[in-house]
C-alpha cells in the first residue's frame, strides 16, 4: 500500500509522528510536505496530497491542518478527490465503505497520534461498499467528471 501525506504547520508534529508509525510498520509512504512549524498556507499541501493521490500510484492520501478543516476543503477542490474529516475510527471506517474516501483529513491540534493510528489502520482495513456507488456517480457528474 502506498500513502501520501501531507500538512501546513498546525498538522506537522502529528504528520511526523505518522510517519514515525509508518517506518516502524514497513508501510510505503511519500511526504509532500511542510517540514516544519514555520507557518505555511493549508490550501497548497491540500492541493499537493490531492493532486498526488489523483495523479500518481498512491492507494489514498493524508492531509493534515490544525482543525482538518481547511485542508479537507482545500483538497476536495481536485477533480476526483474525496477528502473526508474524519474524527474516530466509525467515521474512518464509513468514509471507505460508503464514500469511497481516497483522502483523510486529520486535525492536527484536534487528534491524538494513538487515535490518528487507530483511524488510519481503520480506514486501510475498510473496503468500499458497491452498493453505494450510485452517489459515488452522482458526486463525479456534480464535479463535471461524466
Amino acid at each position: 500500500m502506498r500513502i501520501v501525506i501531507g500538512s501546513d504547520h498546525g498538522g506537522y508534529e502529528l504528520k511526523e509522528k505518522i510517519k514515525a508509525y509508518f517506518d516502524t510498520e514497513k508501510i510505503d509512504y511519500t511526504d509532500m510536505g511542510t517540514s516544519s512549524i514555520d507557518s505555511v498556507d493549508y490550501p497548497d499541501y491540500g492541493k499537493k496530497v490531492g493532486l498526488a493521490v489523483m495523479n500518481e500510484a498512491y492507494d489514498f492520501g493524508i492531509a493534515i491542518c490544525g482543525t482538518g478543516i481547511g485542508i479537507s476543503i482545500a483538497a476536495n477542490k481536485v477533480k476526483g478527490v474525496r477528502a473526508a474529516l474524519v474524527y474516530d475510527e466509525t467515521t474512518a471506517k464509513l468514509a471507505k465503505e460508503h464514500n469511497n474516501a481516497n483522502v483523510l483529513a486529520l486535525g492536527g491540534r484536534t487528534t491524538e497520534i494513538d487515535k490518528a493510528i487507530l483511524i488510519i489502520k481503520t480506514f486501510m482495513g475498510s473496503t468500499f461498499e458497491q452498493r453505494h456507488q450510485t452517489r459515488i456517480d452522482k458526486i463525479k457528474k456534480i464535479e463535471g467528471n461524466e
